[in-house]
This record gives C-alpha cells, sequence and structure tokens, in this order.
C-alpha cells in the first residue's frame, strides 16, 4: 500500500466522522487495473480502519504488522489446520480482514503527514512474503489433505506461487523505473474505470480471499481456485507485454 500524499492537519477537536472525510479527501487516484473489490471494498474498510487507528495513535507500521498477524495467521490455518466448512470461513475473514488493514497502513501515514522508506519497505516485505506462501499454504493442504486424482494437480498451486510472485516484482519494479526515468515527462495520471474493475475481478486478491470459503468442500475449491489461477497467468501475460511495451517507450522518451 503506497504511502505517499498527505491530509490536512489533526486538530484536538476533531472526531470520527471529521477524520474519515479529510482522510476521504486525501484519496490516491485508483491504479488503471485495479479490480473492483480492493476499491469498491476494501479501500473503503481501511478508510475506517485508518480513522480509528489514527486516533488511537497507532504508526503505520504497527497497522502493518497487525495485517500481518492476521494474514500469516490465515495463512498457517490453510495448510496446518482441517479443511472443514468452518476452517474456510475463518481462514476467509483471517485473510480479508489482514488485507482491510494493508489497506488502512497506507491511509493512516497520509493522515499523519506522510509514510517513510522504513515504512514503505516493511509494507512492501510483509507483501512479498504473503504472496509467497499463500499459495504454497495451498500446496501443502492439497497435499496432505485432498485426494488428488494425479500429482499433476500439484503445479496449479506451483504456478500460482510463480504467477503471483512475477507480477508483483514486476509491478514495483515498474513504479522504481518510471520513478527513475521518467521525472522529467509531465503524466496524467489514468484512472481505473468501473468497467476495467469489473473485468479485473478474477485478479483481485480479495476474491482469492473469498474463494476460501470453498476450502471445506475441495473439488468446489480447487475448481475455482484454478480458475482463478488460470485468469491470474493470463493476465500476467497480457500485462507483461502492456509493461514492456511500456518500457520501450520510456527509453525512447528519454533518449
Amino acid at each position: 500500500m503506497s504511502r505517499t500524499g498527505t491530509a490536512t492537519p489533526v486538530v484536538a477537536s476533531e472526531r470520527y466522522a471529521d477524520t474519515l472525510r479529510r482522510l476521504a479527501s486525501a484519496q490516491k487516484v485508483a491504479a488503471p487495473g485495479a479490480p473492483a473489490y480492493s476499491i469498491y471494498v476494501n479501500r473503503k474498510v481501511g478508510r475506517y480502519i485508518a480513522a480509528a487507528a489514527f486516533r488511537a495513535g497507532l504508526t503505520p507500521n504497527a497497522v502493518t504488522m497487525i495485517s500481518a498477524v492476521f494474514t500469516f495467521t490465515g495463512i498457517t490455518a490453510i495448510a496446518v489446520a482441517p479443511p472443514l466448512w468452518w476452517v474456510g470461513i475463518l481462514v476467509w475473514l483471517l485473510l480479508a480482514v489482514g488485507y482491510a488493514f494493508d489497506s488502512a497502513d497506507g491511509q493512516v501515514a497520509r493522515l499523519r503527514g506522510g509514510g517513510s522508506p522504513s515504512g514503505e519497505w516493511l509494507d512492501h516485505v510483509v507483501d512479498a512474503i504473503k504472496i509467497s506462501t499463500l499459495h504454497l499454504a495451498v500446496l501443502i493442504t492439497f497435499f496432505t489433505h485432498f485426494s488428488l486424482p494425479s500429482p499433476v494437480w500439484l503445479l496449479v498451486p506451483l504456478g500460482f506461487t510463480a504467477v503471483a510472485s512475477v507480477a508483483f516484482f514486476a509491478m514495483i519494479l515498474n513504479d522504481l523505473l518510471k520513478a527513475k526515468h521518467g521525472s522529467h515527462r509531465a503524466t496524467v495520471p489514468r484512472r481505473s474505470t468501473p468497467l476495467r474493475a469489473i473485468a479485473g475481478i478474477p485478479t483481485d486478491y480479495g476474491v482469492l480471499c473469498l474463494a476460501f470459503v470453498l476450502l471445506g468442500f475441495p473439488w468446489l475449491f480447487v475448481g475455482v481456485y484454478t480458475v482463478l489461477f488460470a485468469f491470474n497467468a493470463a493476465y500476467l501475460v497480457l500485462a507483461l507485454v502492456k509493461w514492456f511495451t511500456d518500457m520501450v517507450a520510456l527509453g525512447r522518451a528519454e533518449a
């Protein structure tokens, strides 16, 4: 979650509702490819959490660590708990709450006047660990708890791990290279549109979290999880072509 941008300074008489309004006015523009759940649900839930965390005196790093506790508890449950229906619901709630706090840390930073390099580092490292371990936990439960007809099915979470890790690294690299080589160019940020947000739903981390509700119904979960993997893999292929084209254009503009 980016921590750039600031809100106006807080005053002693400010109420929770005032903090919410102040934070809403300082929201960053959603990325063009941002999917619907992240924009319309997670960001808004994160805003309520951020306002409460700010008023409680929590730092952005503290909010990041709360997010990590929820998220990694959920990931541990995927790997070690039996795939019962209530375990699936618990995993979804843990991951979803962790995701909401992940949105909140950057918003707390804006309320406090801006983020810090250490905060950005911590946020990205927690995200990187989450992205890698989530699908490896699914691999463990596939192997230990599911009666799969063929070990070929184990390639799905392995492939999902690779797709998610490459996508995360490429997006971070895009931002770094554009900041390094594109600072001299005047650019107008592109906004996400409802149509693009809806089209991106299968790639939404929030939707992946929701899929774990089906964990207690193995073949339903395997089917939905595999479909999400296929969509994410296809999206990554298209995105890599687009991002490479952007880098070529950036190099030409700089030259």
